[in-house]
């Protein structure tokens, strides 16, 4: 599962850089590139608001590992025609694969987050979501700086990487096979026609419970700021510091580091336990270093380091609140609860991509000024979360002085 899920992230965000790079090196004028990052980005982000319930279903009616499989295949024709359109070099082509390739990963979601409860017991979920994480963002990392590489090394040659890339699909279908098998958690539940048919259920089962309800919210600012951060970095090296793609892949491989060593961290310091009082921690520093970023005059080193210690927090402020989404339904609710949540935080995505072109082409704003707003608007969110869930601060507390009896009796309590 984990080799599988490495192959699905690296080759979704390969595919989808290696297109916004090559958008940018088009030398388009500012508002028609900002225009076409903008439409990546939705791009990216519209199949998990359209299909992430329809993969809900899925997980829930079927064996998870069998929707991991089929959606496998189903990347295979995806890459097949990303091949193509990168070997003629059509832009219109190159976004749709984008559109694709993210629906791939819409219906493989919900599965994909669904067998790690259904592998592990509750007391190493949080370790399963720290080594999935880390396994997560290196896969994106890599995956950042191949499509820089991609773009500078083949430049006039892309069917090289539409090569490379539908060859690791390939090796990702066939690692599928390997994952364990599992029964179907709710095979009677019933397939409705409109994808949003459930999104109301499912959303009234989250508000049911405070604790799901605020890990869902802070779920979806979480991707929400993520995608703001990876639209800005792009621009912020090409146009502040003037670095060539292979640089700003190291820009966005900082965040990644960061955020893959502060999960697997964030895993092992929740000793057994879903640590929910992380996730102020994790807020409070990703605020601190989004001002830092934000100031004028850095070095390429300050801006990788103090992206690298906000993508730390990140990963402090992530393991936990996926552990309680994974945790807290019911096992027949599970994927379901998954998918919405999937849906949300893309509906995360998709305001991130909105925020970006209307902060860039109608309030002007430059990179260190978006940088800037990311963190006051963390700094707000961080300030609403404790408001709406106090607990996390009284567990953030005993998290600090490790009394293992006092969060005991408090997780009866809760």
């Amino acid at each position: 599962m984990i080799a599988t899920q490495f192959q699905g992230a690296f080759s979704d965000n390969a595919l989808k850089f290696l297109v916004i790079y090559l958008i940018v090196e088009r030398d388009f004028p500012g508002d028609v590139r900002d225009h076409f990052i903008l439409l990546v980005g939705a791009l990216f982000a519209l199949p998990f608001i359209f299909f992430s319930l329809v993969g809900g279903y899925l997980a829930d009616r079927y064996s998870k590992r069998s929707v991991t499989i089929g959606t496998k295949i189903f990347e295979l024709g995806v890459m097949i025609f990303a091949f193509a359109s990168l070997a003629i070099g059509n832009l219109p082509m190159e976004a749709a694969s984008v559109f694709l390739i993210s629906t791939q990963g819409a219906l493989f979601g919900p599965s994909k987050y669904g067998l790690l409860p259904e592998l592990l017991p509750a007391k190493e979920l949080s370790w399963g979501n720290g080594v999935i994480e880390l396994g997560t963002f290196i896969a994106a990392i890599t995956a950042t700086m191949s499509a820089g590489f991609l773009a500078g090394a083949f430049r006039g040659r892309q069917v090289w990487s539409g090569a490379i890339l539908l060859a690791l699909t390939l090796i990702g279908l066939v690692l599928s096979f390997g994952i364990s098998r599992v029964p179907a958690a709710n095979p009677a539940r019933k397939f409705r026609a409109n994808p949003f048919a459930d999104l109301g259920g499912q959303i009234r089962i989250i508000a049911q419970d405070r604790i799901l309800g605020w890990a869902v919210a802070g779920n979806t600012y979480l991707w929400f700021l993520a995608a703001l951060l990876q639209f800005v970095i792009v621009v912020y090296g090409h146009d502040v510091l003037q670095v060539d793609e292979t640089q700003i892949s190291y820009l966005q491989a900082a965040v990644g580091i960061g955020i893959g060593v502060g999960s697997l961290i964030a895993g092992y310091l929740s000793f057994g336990e879903i640590e929910y009082g992380l996730v102020p921690l994790g807020a409070l520093g990703m605020t601190v270093f989004g001002f830092l970023v934000s100031r004028s005059d850095l070095g390429l080193w300050q801006v990788r380091s103090d992206l690298a210690m906000l993508g730390f927090f990140g990963g402090f402020y992530a393991v936990p609140l996926n552990a309680l989404i994974q945790h807290r339904p019911a096992p027949e609710h599970k994927g379901g609860v998954i998918a919405a949540s999937n849906l949300l935080s893309f509906v995360g995505v998709f305001f991130a991509a909105g925020l970006y072109f209307v902060l860039s082409s109608y309030a002007h704003f430059g990179a260190a000024r978006i940088f800037l707003a990311g963190a006051v608007m963390t700094l707000a969110a961080t300030a609403n979360s404790v408001f709406l869930l106090p607990d996390s601060l009284l567990r953030l507390k005993q998290w600090a002085f490790r009394n293992p009896k006092s969060r005991s009796h408090h997780d009866n309590q809760s």
